[in-house]
């Protein structure tokens, strides 16, 4: 599945006008699609550069960097390929930072389909359940570990439909091919807050901390455009969106 890519001319300068625009490829994370557009539209208004962003499952944007795709930051859906590409002698010192706490929700479209405990898994039939691919995709990763949490994992196992990223999984459940689907809040909350159709939010305790982590690549060291978006992920403002789709900056207490 090709990674979708999005070009966006930033105009001003985000706390002065800069008339030399400088632009950064950054590779993202398909759960932050959402998220990521509002802030780089954010980051439009308020810089003088330019950003253009790429989707994909983190494993696959890992693979890219890897064979030298011209990305300069990295914002993946887990800790541990930021912390892989630090090893690999790619990433700037001491850049690496958690941008956001991933929710994982167990989502149907269809209202009163799935409970707020969860027990649809266990005690209600149904065909397919969707999660994205857990070889690359740490939210699929997640999905897995919460299905062995529950003891449901062999039950469910001829069940499961694999999207290659989140998005994918999203996808499926969105079609109807799958009933329901392990994706991420941030992919069907509201600007209100709100969830359509019927969700439960996975307890932190069911699965590993998902840490969002961002870094900034060596191909980007020198370039102003790159440094200016990482230091943005950190404002109110970026932080305020994050927040506002369905992410904490804080790690959830795991008994939760």
């Amino acid at each position: 599945m090709p990674i979708t890519r999005w070009p966006l001319a930033l105009v001003l300068g985000w706390t002065a006008f800069s008339s030399h625009a400088d632009e950064v490829q950054v590779a993202v994370a398909a759960n932050f699609s959402a998220p990521m557009q509002a802030i780089a539209e954010r980051f439009e208004r308020d810089t003088g550069h330019r950003a253009l962003l790429a989707f994909g499952s983190s494993g696959k944007l890992y693979a890219q960097i890897r064979h030298g795709a011209p990305f300069g930051l990295l914002l993946a859906a887990d800790e541990n390929i930021p912390k892989q590409l630090e090893s690999d002698g790619l990433v700037v010192d001491g850049s690496r930072f958690t941008y956001a706490i991933g929710k994982l929700v167990l989502w149907s479209p269809t209202a009163g389909y799935v409970d707020t405990e969860g027990t649809v898994l266990g005690e209600r039939p149904f065909a397919h359940l969707a999660i994205a691919n857990p070889k690359t995709a740490p939210y699929g990763a997640a999905a897995v570990a919460t299905l062995e949490s529950l003891g449901l994992s062999t039950r469910v196992q001829d069940k499961l439909v694999q999207g290659e990223n989140i998005a994918q999984a999203h996808q499926f459940v969105a079609s109807g091919n799958a009933e329901l689907g392990f994706v991420a809040l941030s992919q069907v909350i509201d600007k209100n807050g709100g969830i359509a159709g019927s969700a439960w939010i996975v307890p932190p305790r069911f699965h590993p901390p998902i840490r969002q982590d961002a870094v900034l690549l060596n191909t980007a060291a020198d370039n102003p455009a790159a440094r200016a978006l990482l230091d943005y992920l950190k404002s109110p403002a970026a932080t305020a969106l994050i927040k506002g789709h369905g992410y904490d900056l804080d790690e959830p207490d795991a008994a939760d």
